[in-house]
């Protein structure tokens, strides 16, 4: 099988600090460096180095006709990352990411400028090459219509579906209708069902919330809990992940590592269980790296993490 990822390209722009500034201040930073990210480009690494080989993955995606664009090109080419699906945007520069990262605990604070990510039409989706049984994943960096028309073709071809709803935005009934596999995080789930879910809620807050977003008894959703884990309803079943205990460097497209890997074990044919499992492991490695897409495990490092070695 493959995995397919309409997602963002952006160059993160890091800055360490002592803590997140609040509104108006200035801090001090300690550290500055730049890494490959956005959510789609994340998502697409995660899954490559998480396949070991075992699915193919494509990257549709754009960046701008700019050094930066070329240096995100040239790193996903050095990483083995198929680039034919990526397409340069003449009129829009490559997407950036401004983050701030605080040294003790390992969180960020970040802004998007999306650039060439938003310089997409719904008609370009005809172009993008799907096969029945693809798993297809996006998330909310990429123009939402565009998401929906190749999410539509792909339902009728036989795709799997996936959608990361981050950052969060609302979602009508009709998108919502697409998806096989929504992932959201805490925040992201009080956004979309209105429930009060903080990262303090219970398990059980989290499922009648879940199973209060979701369209129809076979689709389903995979809540992110961060250092916890992450809890999925399928139905009436729930499957819960517990956290992996880790001291966390850089949290930075944790998430993303999560649903990358989630993709690509699907792809190789996992069943759900092991699948979750298999992300939780990647996030939790992932964290304890800096940056976003060169965070992302290996095949061999996500098995070593699951059998202890």
């Amino acid at each position: 099988m493959r995995v397919v990822v309409f997602g963002s390209i952006n160059m993160d722009l890091v800055a360490g600090v002592t803590r997140i500034s609040a509104p108006g201040e200035t801090v001090a930073g300690h550290s500055f460096a730049t890494f490959p990210g956005g959510k789609g480009g994340n998502q697409a690494l995660a899954a490559h180095r998480a396949s070991g080989g075992e699915a193919a993955v494509m990257l549709v995606g754009k960046v701008g006709d700019d050094a930066l664009g070329q240096e995100l090109l040239d790193f996903y080419r050095r990483h083995g990352l198929a680039t034919g699906l990526i397409a340069r945007s003449p009129g829009e520069p490559t997407g950036t990411a401004l983050i701030q990262v605080e040294r003790a605990s390992g969180q960020n604070s970040i802004v998007v400028v999306a650039g060439a990510n938003g310089d997409f039409t719904p008609d370009e989706m005809a172009a993008v090459p799907l096969e029945a049984g693809d798993i297809l994943l996006s998330q909310f960096e990429v123009p939402l219509d565009c998401i929906g028309a190749l999410f539509d073709r792909g339902r009728g071809l036989g795709t799997v579906n996936i959608l990361n709803p981050a950052p969060a935005k609302p979602i009508d009934g009709g998108l919502l209708g697409l998806v096989d596999i929504l992932t959201p995080n805490e925040s992201e789930l009080a956004f979309l069902s209105g429930a009060a879910i903080t990262e303090g809620s219970s398990d059980e807050e989290i499922v009648a919330a879940a199973r209060g977003l979701a369209i129809g008894p076979d689709q389903r959703i995979v809540v992110t809990l961060g250092p916890r884990g992450a809890l999925a309803v399928v139905g009436e079943e729930t499957l819960r992940v517990p956290g992996r205990p880790v001291t966390p460097v850089d949290t930075t497209g944790a998430g993303d590592c999560f649903v990358g890997t989630l993709s690509a074990s699907l792809a190789r044919g996992l069943p759900f269980a092991d699948a979750l499992t298999a992300a939780n492991a990647a996030a939790s490695l992932s964290v304890q790296r800096k940056g976003a897409g060169p965070a992302m495990p290996s095949a061999e490092e996500i098995a070593g993490a699951l059998t202890g070695d």
